[in-house]
């Protein structure tokens, strides 16, 4: 694997993580129904970023009504499906361009790297959300910071 590919596939293993910490993290008490929503869109935006790289049609809306169950079994096919298609990647597919419609209907054409880049930082803001909520609702929020997963060989 390219020196490019590593990379990325360090980033969404370190998102797999994160995830599964702040999905964790809410499974602490009885969340706040927008906390359960903000994970729901993460792993409904994963899955919809997927498919378009796939090009296949998305399996769920961008904001999904999940429970706390259903986003964890998503996120354990969205650990399961990231490697599978960067296994598929060769480096110079990573400037590929790929057409997509957004939310809004607009036609958009978005490089691989800058998708899969999206993913990570998208999620990364949700999960900042999500820790927020959760210490103002007087709980613990999951320590998901990129340096801390490193640290502890967590993300590879």
């Amino acid at each position: 694997m390219t020196p490019e590919l590593r990379h990325h596939e360090r980033l969404l293993r370190y998102d797999i993580w994160a995830n599964a910490e702040a999905l964790r993290s809410l499974r602490q008490g009885s969340p706040p129904g927008h906390l359960l929503r903000w994970m729901g869109h993460i792993v409904g935006s994963e899955c919809l970023w997927l498919a378009r790289l796939l090009q296949e049609p998305p399996t769920l809306p961008v904001w999904p009504e999940l429970d706390l169950d259903d986003c964890a079994a998503r996120l354990n096919e969205l650990a399961d499906a990231w490697p599978r298609y960067l296994q598929g990647l060769a480096a110079e597919d990573l400037e590929d361009g790929v057409g997509y419609r957004n939310s809004k209907g607009e036609f958009w054409t978005s490089s691989v790297t800058d998708i899969m880049s999206h993913v990570v930082i998208h999620s990364g803001y949700h999960r900042g959300q999500i820790a927020t909520g959760i210490r103002q609702a007087g709980g613990t929020p999951a320590y998901t910071d990129f340096i801390h997963a490193v640290r502890q060989g967590l993300a590879g």
